[in-house]
């Protein structure tokens, strides 16, 4: 007699027993569990083969395996700002490169050079934009508008301090005025001592100063990075960090529009560079600390 047909078993949610090996078996002895209840938080419900908190892919020996940290790269150039190699190799590029022009020696090649290959890029290129674009930057170098910016750096400086309650809000305002001050005592005696003529081979008339160093770029350097210097004390670190670059970037651009314009040699503009990178390098340490804020 056929016996009544029988439900069909439904399946089970624990995975059948099995006695023989598994191609998910592990290596280092460790069950592989199936199913959702231990699919949820495994990473928690066992130890990992390598524990996630011994992982350094960081390693000291090879800088690069894992991306670096926010704010590394700034850190490390904050140090390097500060290191006193600074000043010495700035000072031993100033003597150098004023040895070489007062020497007339072989080192003067290199500025022939690089006017070669502006020659040669006007040529190809044929750019007005360009020319337009070398001659702004070269003319951000000019006493206005840097020494006006330098000016105001120092009293935006100083009202953000006074504003913020410090005692000694006032010392960015002098500091301002003697840079500017500064900058035509450092540069013209060095002109007219050394007398080089420009790119363009023009003789100096009588009276006429010379191009070595590079006027505009040592008053663009100072004044961009002196109102830096003193802007950076009054805002956090990520403004400070950006108006430094923004500094450095003036100071290049107004470097690289000179020698593209012909208006310099390309060592007169890196001479006026070491000058400004001794001054900024003692003044930022020479600076007087902003004092407590006053209680009242």
């Amino acid at each position: 007699m056929d016996s009544e047909p029988q439900p069909l078993a439904e399946p089970s949610a624990e995975p059948p027993f099995e006695t023989g090996p598994h191609p998910d078996d592990r290596e280092d002895n460790q069950a592989a569990p199936h199913g959702a209840v231990h699919t949820e938080g495994r990473s928690t419900d066992r130890p990992t083969h390598t524990p996630r908190g011994a992982r350094n892919g960081d390693h000291p020996s090879r800088p690069g395996a894992l991306p670096p940290a926010p704010g590394r790269l700034f850190d490390v150039l904050d140090r390097a700002a500060a290191s006193p190699l600074v000043p010495l190799v700035a000072a031993v590029l100033l003597v150098l490169v004023s040895w070489q022009v007062a020497a007339d020696g072989p080192l003067l090649g290199l500025d022939r050079w690089v006017e070669h290959g502006v020659a040669t890029a006007h040529h190809a290129l044929h750019s007005p934009f360009l020319n337009r674009v070398g001659h702004g930057l070269a003319d951000l170098g000019s006493t206005v508008p840097a020494i006006p910016a330098l000016l105001a750096g120092g009293g935006i400086a100083a009202w953000r301090s006074r504003r913020a309650g410090v005692a000694r809000w006032w010392p960015p305002m002098p500091v301002a005025v003697l840079t500017a001050g500064l900058i035509p005592l450092l540069v013209v005696p060095a002109k007219a001592v050394f007398a080089r003529p420009g790119p363009l081979g023009d003789p100096l008339l009588p009276g006429q100063w010379g191009w070595y160093p590079s006027g505009h770029t040592a008053t663009a350097t100072l004044s961009y990075g002196v109102a830096v210097l003193l802007l950076a004390r009054t805002t956090g670190v990520r403004v400070a960090r950006g108006l430094r670059a923004a500094a450095a970037l003036l100071a290049a651009g107004v470097g690289a529009g000179l020698v593209w314009s012909d208006f310099h040699w390309a060592l007169d503009v890196v001479a006026s560079w070491g000058l400004a990178v001794l001054v900024l390098w003692t003044l930022a340490r020479r600076l007087p600390r902003p004092g407590p804020v006053d209680p009242a």
